[in-house]
């Protein structure tokens, strides 16, 4: 997979993440051989709006904060959007980060 993008890359790490569980922007650099791309994560995840099946709403700072909310359409949507999945959130914060957090594989085929 060589040949995709690396925002490609990045969505294709983001539709890994399980139903009701959060990942962060730095566990997919990392996943991706990137560690210090973090925040290019973030812009690939903000350009993805347009695309229904990369659930961006999933991916939260490294310390569960919601800090990509203000890039979903509505001032709660990303809040809404975890809550409908069961995940609780307090003051843009994700509620038991660490019991919900997925971290993905590290692997060179993304």
């Amino acid at each position: 997979m060589e040949s995709e993008s690396f925002f490609e890359r990045v969505y294709t790490i983001t539709k890994l993440i399980p139903y009701g569980r959060v990942s962060s922007f730095g566990a997919i650099a990392k996943a991706l051989g990137t560690a210090r791309s973090a925040r290019m994560v973030g812009w690939a995840l903000n350009a993805s709006h347009n695309r229904e099946d990369v659930p961006a709403h999933r991916v939260v700072n490294r310390n569960g904060l919601l800090t990509g909310k203000m890039h979903f359409d509505g001032t709660n949507l990303m809040q809404q959007l975890l809550e409908s999945e069961g995940v609780k959130v307090t003051d843009n914060q994700v509620v038991d980060f660490k019991l919900l957090f997925w971290q993905p594989e590290i692997k060179s085929d993304y």
